[in-house]
């Protein structure tokens, strides 16, 4: 495997998240809590040694939600990590929650969303979260809601509860009426080689210089089949260049605008090292252009 350097086909470059540069790959903190993100990590000791060789490698951009346990993330990452670093920028969401049973459930009302900022802000041990995403449940288009939901979050960040606003899971026409309304920071939305049905919205965010964030970048962690993984062009670009299929995944998502941050989430310490090696990695034109085909061909 490639060892780690930030030098690396310009993956060395910050990008402006907030108020902060952060480097491209960062980390991604859903998968730390038991199976189906839901209750206590299989091994607590493991998690907390996960985010600290994280940082270790350079990561200052970690992305988490009071909803992945629920709590459980959260928590880890105050342990492993407080007081924090000042370089890293801690980066939440709301608009989700947790049923007894794991189930995900809508929670965008205003007062739901506030409820959610106060709880990261107690369960991570902060004053002010840097940066919350407005998770939305259903894309679709702009209406009173989704009006009242990013009017619910000005007021949450001129109360000093957040430092910024992002937007996950959103169509265009959402994203192009919540620049209307106030500052985004970031957009999070799903994207990658099988899926790339946020293409508009991630040029929208490149016109912009608007950092995007795609999730599931290596495919869904829910699921029997993962498209990506299981995509024999992806096996064979990963064949080609000594490589992870998981890897050439995330180099093709760092590979597609200056502007993609990556946070690939892991509960493996291995895993944490491959995902972070991706900086060593380039994808020249021909595998690209096989990368294309897979994505016609929906992963198969």
């Amino acid at each position: 495997m490639a060892s780690l350097h930030w030098r690396a086909m310009g993956i060395a470059t910050n990008v402006v998240l907030g108020t902060r540069p952060v480097r491209r790959i960062g980390f991604g903190a859903m998968q730390l809590p038991g199976p189906g993100v839901f209750g206590p990590p299989r091994d607590h000791d493991t998690a907390i040694a996960i985010l600290r060789r994280a940082v270790d490698l350079g990561v200052n951009h970690i992305d988490t939600a009071e909803y992945y346990g629920p709590s459980v993330a959260n928590e880890l990452i105050r342990e492993a990590l407080s007081p924090y670093p000042e370089e890293l920028v801690l980066v939440s969401k709301v608009g989700a929650r947790r049923d007894d049973k794991g189930g995900w459930q809508a929670a965008g009302s205003p007062s739901e969303l506030r409820s959610g900022v106060e709880s990261n802000l107690r369960t991570l041990g902060l004053e002010q979260v840097p940066i919350v995403n407005l998770r939305i449940h259903a894309p679709g288009a702009p209406d009173a809601m989704f009006d009242d939901q990013v009017h619910a979050m000005v007021r949450m960040r001129d109360d000093g509860l957040i430092g910024g606003i992002g937007v996950s899971n959103v169509s265009a026409d959402q994203f192009l009426r919540a620049l209307e309304l106030t500052h985004i920071v970031t957009v999070q939305n799903l994207l990658n080689i099988v899926d790339q049905s946020a293409r508009p919205v991630l040029d929208a965010c490149r016109e912009r210089n608007i950092p995007f964030v795609p999730f599931f970048p290596t495919g869904s962690a829910f699921g029997n089949e993962n498209r990506v993984l299981a995509s024999p062009v992806v096996r064979d670009v990963a064949a080609s260049i000594d490589a992870t299929p998981a890897q050439v995944a995330l180099a093709w998502a760092l590979a597609q605008a200056p502007n993609v941050l990556l946070i690939p989430g892991t509960s493996s310490l291995a895993h944490l090292e491959e995902n972070m090696a991706v900086a060593d990695i380039h994808l020249d034109d021909a595998a690209m252009n096989m990368l294309a085909v897979a994505e016609l061909a929906g992963g198969h």
